[in-house]
């Protein structure tokens, strides 16, 4: 078995780190760039950075909080939101992201999937998609539903389905979040993570509802996620990366060492 990532996520709205339950409520609890320092030094394996309204209000990513960030960490960093086009892609990257994440602008637009690959490739492009669980029907054959702005809109699309033509079109990876269970501290959506890591080849990153080490633990064992994306645990101090990582490795599960 390979070794599972512990990943970190920044959501930052008006330059602040932020944080909501499904997507509602947002408060703000810190700087991003401090923060992204601390848990580097921590030890986790990798941040992921979204600039959670860019696509809502149709503007560029904050650029320069990503240059930033990246002068501070050693990691690597991926980052999200407001991200449209192949140009919008580079100068994420050329501002030191390792990765880019596309959510929205990939539903409405596939096609950036396939040309960010073939520009920059596979393992630069991530997808984020953002499922919520809703009544099976021919439309929506494995009863969870994309949504894309944020939580804000349902696309009608199914989420299986959908995560099986990003992997076709050329993403690297699929950062997969649950807006049932997103900020509820409660543990991950077991049976979506499960559906879309067993069907798919490339990497695929649980998000959302992770207020445990024991709920790493189970999404790694039972859903079969190759890494796990946590916040309000460490952004409230209720767990550090090493407490996270002894509890992981107590379980006989793979993990990067702390440095």
């Amino acid at each position: 078995m390979l070794s599972k990532r512990i990943i970190v996520c920044l959501d930052v709205r008006d330059g602040m780190t932020t944080k909501g339950i499904k997507f509602e409520g947002n408060t703000d609890i810190g700087d991003p760039v401090a923060m992204a320092r601390d848990y580097y030094e921590q030890g986790v394996d990798e941040l992921v950075f979204y600039d959670i309204t860019a696509s809502h209000e149709k503007r560029d990513i904050m650029i320069d909080v990503v240059n930033k960030v990246a002068r501070e960490i050693f990691i690597p960093f991926s980052v999200g939101g407001g991200i449209r086009n192949i140009d919008d892609i580079y100068r994420t990257l050329d501002a030191g992201a390792e990765k880019i994440s596309v959510n929205s602008s990939a539903v409405l637009n596939p096609d950036i999937i396939t040309e960010g690959a073939r520009h920059f490739g596979s393992q630069c492009i991530v997808l984020g998609m953002d499922a919520k669980k809703v009544e099976k029907s021919p439309g929506i054959p494995s009863g969870y539903e994309v949504v894309i702005n944020g939580g804000r809109t349902p696309m009608g699309i199914d989420a299986l389905q959908w995560a099986k033509k990003a992997e076709d079109l050329g993403a690297g990876e699929i950062c997969l979040n649950s807006i049932d269970a997103d900020g509820t501290n409660e543990g991950y959506e077991l049976t979506l993570t499960g559906m879309v890591s067993h069907a798919l080849t490339i990497p695929v990153i649980a998000s959302g509802g992770a207020g445990r080490p024991e709920h790493l633990c189970d999404v790694f064992l039972k859903a079969d996620a190759d890494a796990a994306l946590i916040a309000s645990m460490v952004h409230y101090g209720w767990y550090t990366i090493p407490q996270i990582k002894t509890v992981l490795k107590d379980s006989q599960i793979p993990i990067r060492d702390l440095i």
